[in-house]
């Protein structure tokens, strides 16, 4: 009788954690749930890939992305079917605004329950088929291999961004023959169009004979890993460069021809160099009304060069005589071999104006004998640039004094919410960052109002010893919104007021520790004892209710 072979047989959870390991996954964020308890038992069998209970799971899409911002790879996150898909649902939106790669597996019912309004059932492919690249379910086990090789090759390929994959509970149960994945796709797509070499030679041409030229630097740089390129073309064509909140690391801060953030709390000279320059050269970034808005004549006479991955950016509203398609990197690439054949025109005069407008900087406090936010936060920044931290922040005022204050010289050292504005954001991705470098400083700048949506995450932090150092500026508001208020409906403080706990016994009541901060004196001796304690800390800063983030200028 002629031998059977045996083939073996998994199940679709062991196919799961066969396939994290495969694509180099080691760190997973999750909340388990009935529904994912097979995938759990893998976990509890297995020490390649280490899962992190979060206690939350926006915080673990979150914590996910932060990963995923500092070492450039995919972020993993796991939730359970219903409400856990559901609080997963802004953490997605946020990476797809801000383009990191995530896949977010979602437990799901057994499949035959599903579209019967099952316990805990949600369509959580159609719920997120709006901020993700790609969202599906899988329906047979012999697929889940080749749908978890794709989810990765499509969050990191092209424009970064998040995936969603649902797991019905049968699918991880089911067993099958495991195959290894090949490449999802027969035939890797081929790019429709390759870069417009005679575009790229104009457009450098025109850059060259420009006598008041501004680059505006996105968040494309940062994803397409293109800073030394787009530093190096700037230097050698002497172009002052403005970034975006997003685009913040990309060009060094402390450069004299740095112009800082544009936009609507952007830098008076940065909004003032864009609105009179002769040439706009925009890369990787979005002519969104966070930064056109308040330039009112934006680049009304300039010749536009636009750079981006996708031809979806280019606004048939915004006049772009040069639209380049193409990865940043690459293209920037490309004008740096030909830059050497160009004689650039001296630029002096035109930063020298630049200059003068920057000389007129002022930053108006309120009277006050409470701490100033901007000057705390300079000396954070003073105290820890040796360190070259990772900062995170929540979305706020302080968000935009942290941009302000902190001198960023490297990308992906700002982790912050830009596309969404997600309070809440912070905490969590700095968690993530601490597991992605295990030996850098972590700061998470926040508000007394954002640091409470995910301040359940000190128990994570304090589970897994995760030394992040949160910086609390307490003011009483919701600053933001409360300057809004003061600004735009005469001083009507309505729903902006906001009761807090003592941050300091909360910290040691989840057993981190907790310092607060009333005086100027305080402010370094606080640094020191936060740096030196080998866990995570609260430091609450008491500071002035009134201050007003500036430049302001209303959209």
């Amino acid at each position: 009788m002629a031998n059977d072979i045996i083939t073996e047989q998994l199940t679709g959870a062991q196919i799961f954690m066969k396939c994290l390991k495969e694509e180099g996954t080691d760190t997973v964020f999750g909340y388990p749930g009935a529904i994912i308890l097979s995938i759990y038992e893998e976990f509890y069998k297995t020490t390649d890939v280490k899962h992190y209970l979060v206690r939350h799971e926006q915080a673990a899409i979150h914590a996910a992305e932060g990963y995923a911002r500092v070492l450039d790879k995919c972020g993993v996150a796991l939730v359970t079917s219903g409400p856990g898909a559901t609080n997963a649902v802004t953490g997605i939106a946020n990476a797809y605004l801000d383009g990191f790669p995530l896949v977010v597996f979602c437990g799901q019912v057994h499949s035959d329950l599903t579209g019967n309004d099952a316990f805990q059932e949600v369509n959580i492919v159609d719920i997120t088929r709006s901020c993700t690249k790609w969202s599906y379910q899988v329906r047979d086990v012999k697929d889940l291999a080749q749908t978890i090789k794709k989810a990765f090759f499509i969050a990191t390929t092209g424009k970064k961004g998040p995936v969603v994959i649902d797991l019905p509970k049968d699918i991880l149960e089911a067993k099958t023959e495991f195959n290894p994945p090949v490449h999802p796709f027969a035939h890797p797509p081929i790019r429709s169009t390759e870069p417009n070499i005679e575009l790229i030679r104009k457009s450098l041409s025109v850059l060259c004979e420009a006598k008041r030229p501004v680059i505006i630097s996105g968040g494309g740089v940062l994803s397409a890993n293109a800073s030394s390129e787009l530093t190096e073309l700037a230097q050698k064509l002497n172009i002052p460069v403005t970034t975006t909140l997003m685009g913040v690391g990309t060009f060094a801060q402390d450069d004299e021809t740095n112009l800082g953030m544009l936009g609507v709390l952007g830098n008076y000279w940065a909004n003032q160099a864009v609105i009179e320059c002769d040439v706009l050269f925009a890369v990787g970034t979005r002519f969104n009304d966070r930064i056109i808005n308040p330039v009112k004549n934006c680049a009304k006479n300039a010749r536009i060069i636009y750079l981006d991955l996708e031809p979806s950016a280019f606004s048939a509203d915004f006049p772009i005589e040069f639209p380049i398609i193409g990865d940043a990197k690459e293209v920037l690439q490309l004008m740096l071999k030909d830059a050497y054949n160009f004689k650039s025109k001296p630029k002096i005069s035109w930063i020298e104006e630049i200059s003068g407008w920057k000389s007129k900087k002022i930053i108006p406090e309120v009277p006050s004998d409470k701490l100033h936010p901007h000057s705390v936060l300079e000396k954070i920044y003073d105290y820890t640039k040796n360190y070259s931290p990772i900062v995170a922040t929540e979305v706020g005022q302080h968000q935009l004094w942290t941009a302000q204050a902190f001198k960023f010289k490297e990308p992906r050292k700002l982790l912050t919410s830009g596309g969404l504005g997600t309070m809440g954001f912070g905490f969590p991705a700095a968690m993530g960052a601490c597991l992605a470098d295990k030996n850098a400083l972590v700061l998470d700048i926040a508000g007394d109002g954002s640091i409470q949506m995910n301040i359940q995450e000190l128990a994570t932090c304090v589970e897994y010893n995760l030394p992040v150092k949160v910086m609390i500026m307490n003011n009483g508001y919701l600053g933001m919104v409360r300057q809004w208020q003061e600004k735009l409906f005469e001083k009507h403080y309505c729903g902006t007021e906001i009761s807090g706990p003592d941050f300091v016994k909360v910290a040691e009541a989840y057993g981190a520790k907790g310092i607060r901060v009333e005086r100027e004196e305080e402010i370094i001796p606080a640094l020191k004892e936060a740096i030196e304690y080998q866990g995570p800390v609260f430091i609450d800063f008491i500071i002035e209710p009134l201050d007003v983030v500036y430049p302001y200028v209303a959209g």
